[in-house]
């Protein structure tokens, strides 16, 4: 009898037109591809951290963005989320352990989202894109997770 071993990997990709419902259709979507692939224990640090990326997608870009699902080795998962703004924010502009104690002021409405990323991702970075991809430019950051993080989550409901 011969049979077929699944794939080692697997990828998704996502475009997202500029709508503020996009964060929503990201964690949909990435709750079904980790709940299908049996990797639901990173669900709540991917979602949160997905839905932080997606958002600041829509809200720094007048245009379209895009959400990349991975599997990467020993059960990890890489997000990316592409969009037509050329700037790398911090703290994806510089690599892991590179940056001290986050600055956002206590009162400040944003500047949270991607310090959780730096907090709660095991790895992540950001690449300024040229004008060969998706016809725009602009950037792609991304972000790694593997064995549930601690990241104080439970604090965040």
């Amino acid at each position: 009898m011969v049979t077929v071993a699944p794939p080692q990997g697997w990828s998704y990709a996502l475009h997202l037109p500029h709508d503020p419902r996009a964060p929503r259709v990201a964690r949909v979507t990435l709750r079904a591809a980790l709940t299908g692939h049996g990797m639901g224990e990173l669900l709540d640090v991917a979602e949160l951290l997905t839905s932080e990326m997606v958002t600041n997608a829509y809200r720094h870009t007048k245009g379209p963005s895009s959400l990349r699902l991975r599997s990467v080795r020993h059960g990890r998962l890489r997000v990316g989320v592409w969009d037509s703004n050329p700037h790398i924010p911090a703290p994806f502009d510089k690599p892991p352990g590179a940056y001290g104690a986050p600055h956002v002021a206590t009162d400040s409405d944003s500047g949270r989202g991607l310090l959780l990323v730096r907090h709660c991702a095991d790895a992540w970075g950001g690449w300024p894109l040229g004008d060969q991809l998706f016809g725009s430019g602009g950037k792609l950051l991304w972000f790694e997770v593997g064995e549930p993080a601690e990241c104080g989550l439970q604090h965040l409901r």
